[in-house]
């Protein structure tokens, strides 16, 4: 199974850049002995529209046109289901056991995403109540699946 995760704005050089690559690394090679092809991550450009909803619907429109054929779709929201880690991991599993050829994770820019995308989504996911930064969140998704990876795999990187 693949894992996309498509996100609207560029994370710049820096820390930032630096730690998801990181976590997007090793979920990547830990991924491959349960399954996992791949794991990338797909920027694209913030619109320039000036009003809030068509900026919504432009940058949805974007993030829908690079989803995987027979893909799941997780929208990132605040609005969204919260998971414990181990919940989380076993969500990973029932997909690659589905047959479910790939999984895209979307982040919205500043705005979220439209209402219709976040409807499309097979699942809503949020990192809690708080409303986070689109790059904290892609940092935060990362390293969860590489958590969830490694539990997979019986690695002791996860302690409960």
């Amino acid at each position: 199974m693949r894992v996309v995760i498509s996100a609207v704005g560029r994370l710049k050089a820096g820390p930032e850049r630096e730690l998801a690559e990181r976590y997007r690394d090793r979920a990547a090679k830990a991924g491959r002995a349960i399954g996992l092809r791949d794991v990338e991550v797909i920027e694209i450009r913030e619109s320039r529209a000036q009003e809030v909803d068509r900026r919504r619907l432009e940058e949805s429109i974007a993030l829908a046109n690079l989803m995987p054929e027979g893909s799941v779709l997780v929208a990132l929201s605040e609005r969204g289901a919260s998971f414990d880690s181990a919940s989380f991991a076993r969500q990973v599993a029932a997909w690659r056991d589905n047959g479910r050829p790939a999984v895209m994770f979307v982040i919205g820019g500043a705005d979220g995403l439209s209402p219709d995308l976040e409807a499309r989504a097979g699942l809503t996911l949020a990192f809690g109540a708080a409303t986070w930064p689109h790059q904290l969140v892609r940092i935060m998704l990362l390293e969860q699946l590489y958590r969830a990876v490694t539990m997979l795999a019986g690695h002791p990187y996860h302690r409960s």
